[in-house]
């Protein structure tokens, strides 16, 4: 039987490591870097997705050539939704945070009407979507993009940040077949517990439900509810009602799949504890807790994190090839103004 490949001496570099990647994310979240990129930057190819709170274009910037991903949203949207401070704080980390598992931003900026968040195109799709196809994955699938999805948080819990909103629809997957966890929407940067009650039902830590102060634990919560989904292919607590999801979960009964394997089987009892202080990853140790779980033996975590392990699915990314052959779709699509909307709301953006 494997061995766990992650020694305690391991963490205590990797650590270090960290301590690195925090310093620097400080450094750029204290001091950011002034954009000057501008709508008029880019060609509009064509809408590729929607969300809450924008929608998200296909672009292509005219003087590089460099296709990417363009999230706007509309600034009279972000008033509506009482969701001004959750925009500015995303910019805020996402332009601060430097990880090979976490989505880059190229740019942000703003005019009158919208604020534009500039992204690197991830030509694999969003791990939802591959998901839906598969119907559920492999153990050794769901192992690879849980390692990596574990990563990413330690790293972000080490920089005082709290995701909230981990599952498939906020992981993308790039051309290489590694992922990068995104939306960073309520994501918050938290030295102390915090009460908002936000995130996707289906995901909820208990604690969040409950409107009792949390912190970083709920992002383990989501771990075991987004391994369970990806070997299942739904989510262990369901509904069509969400306050009955909420139900469901505040009583934490949930049942496995024979194809879950009793390691696995361990590990999310472990991450779907109800009591936050006993769910693993909470503990002194933190994510090393669950590295060196029997779940993850054999798994070289530093090769996953140089992206030096062979996928065990490689998305189709002929879409990368089809690219010039797509035809600019009319720039009016987006609204002008000559008058600059809720100006002080967002002069923080």
């Amino acid at each position: 039987m494997a061995k766990s490949l992650f020694s305690y001496q391991n963490h205590v570099d990797y650590l270090r490591h960290l301590d690195t990647l925090k310093e620097d994310f400080e450094n750029k979240y204290n001091e950011p870097e002034k954009y000057k990129g501008k709508c008029d930057d880019y060609d509009i190819i064509k809408n590729i997705g929607s969300g809450a709170y924008g929608e998200v274009y296909l672009v292509r910037n005219k003087n590089t050539l460099h296709y990417h991903a363009m999230k706007v949203v509309e600034k009279a949207a972000g008033v509506e939704t009482k969701t001004v401070t959750n925009l500015i704080a995303e910019k805020q980390i996402l332009q601060a945070v430097r990880f090979p598992f976490i989505v880059a931003l190229d740019e942000a900026f703003k005019d009158n009407v919208y604020l534009y968040f500039i992204f690197p195109l991830m030509f694999g799709g969003e791990l939802f979507e591959i998901l839906q196809s598969f119907g559920s994955f492999s153990d050794a699938l769901a192992k690879f993009y849980a390692s990596q999805v574990i990563l990413a948080l330690e790293y972000l819990h080490h920089c005082n940040i709290i995701h909230r909103d981990i599952k498939p629809e906020n992981i993308l997957i790039a051309s290489n077949g590694y992922l990068r966890v995104c939306d960073f929407g309520i994501a918050k940067v938290c030295s102390k517990k915090t009460y908002s009650l936000c995130g996707t039902p289906e995901y909820l830590a208990p604690e969040v439900i409950s409107s009792k102060a949390y912190s970083f634990p709920v992002d383990w919560w989501a771990v075991g509810i987004l391994i369970y989904e990806m070997l299942s292919g739904y989510p262990p607590f369901y509904d069509s009602q969400p306050a009955k999801i909420y139900d469901k979960i505040l009583e934490g009964h949930y049942k496995c799949p024979k194809t879950i394997n009793t390691d696995c089987r361990n590990l999310l009892k472990s991450l779907l504890q109800l009591n936050p202080s006993k769910r693993i990853g909470s503990f002194k140790n933190g994510a090393f807790d669950i590295k060196i779980h029997p779940w993850f033996n054999g798994v070289s975590w530093n090769s996953i994190l140089q992206q030096s392990v062979e996928p065990p699915y490689m998305p189709n990314v002929s879409l990368e090839k089809e690219l010039d052959e797509l035809m600019r779709t009319n720039q009016n699509i987006l609204k002008k103004c000559s008058k600059c909307m809720f100006e002080s709301e967002f002069s923080d953006f």
